[in-house]
């Protein structure tokens, strides 16, 4: 049981909310002014590297981006911006030389970047083998528009802006898909925490 001072500030944080709260529902519903005023921004800097793109490029960017969030470079390394972008264009470069019908894979220079393409491929090979229709094109498009987002959010005072926008976008997605996972694995679904 906790009361709706800690509710508020310890949500999600140092409280592991259960996904069906209706406490929880509404503040993803209605944000905080500054949480709010921080997603536009976002939006706002990511549009430009996203226009143009169909519905299925938007499914496909946000599919990629799934892979950029869950990527963990070896050992000591960081991913940053520029790493996202080196993978991305070495996988859309790929993908469009194939397609002129020459086959030569183009490499990042960096180790990370190098993991993040092979997981790009990975990705797109499981979901052809799982059935799904993912054509190279789309997917050499999508992958542009992350190098674009990448190189032109990225700063040498912040090379991780993008992944930090980016982060927080998928935020809400994330805290939900933990929420589920944490009620799955419990196998029980847990009570209120909230004092009236």
């Amino acid at each position: 049981m906790i009361c709706t001072v800690c509710c508020g500030t310890k949500r999600l944080v140092e409280i592991n909310c259960p996904a069906e709260c209706p406490h929880l529902a509404t503040s993803r519903e209605h944000p905080a002014a500054v949480v709010r005023r921080q997603q536009e921004v976002d939006v706002a800097a990511l549009l430009p590297s996203m226009s143009g793109l169909t519905e299925r490029q938007h499914q496909l960017f946000f599919l990629f981006q799934s892979v950029i969030a869950r990527s963990r470079p070896d050992g000591l390394a960081r991913l940053t911006d520029e790493d996202v972008a080196e993978a991305a264009s070495a996988c859309a470069a790929t993908i469009e030389t194939a397609a002129k019908g020459v086959l030569y894979e183009h490499s990042p220079a960096t180790l990370p970047a190098q993991k993040l393409a092979g997981e790009f491929r990975a990705l797109l090979a499981q979901a052809r083998e799982h059935g799904a229709t993912i054509y190279d094109r789309e997917a050499a498009i999508a992958l542009r528009a992350i190098e674009r987002g990448a190189r032109s959010l990225t700063r040498a005072e912040e090379p991780t802006a993008y992944l930090a926008l980016m982060g927080r976008l998928l935020q809400v997605n994330k805290v939900a898909e933990d929420a589920a996972a944490g009620e799955a694995s419990a196998g029980t679904r847990p009570s209120s925490i909230i004092i009236p």
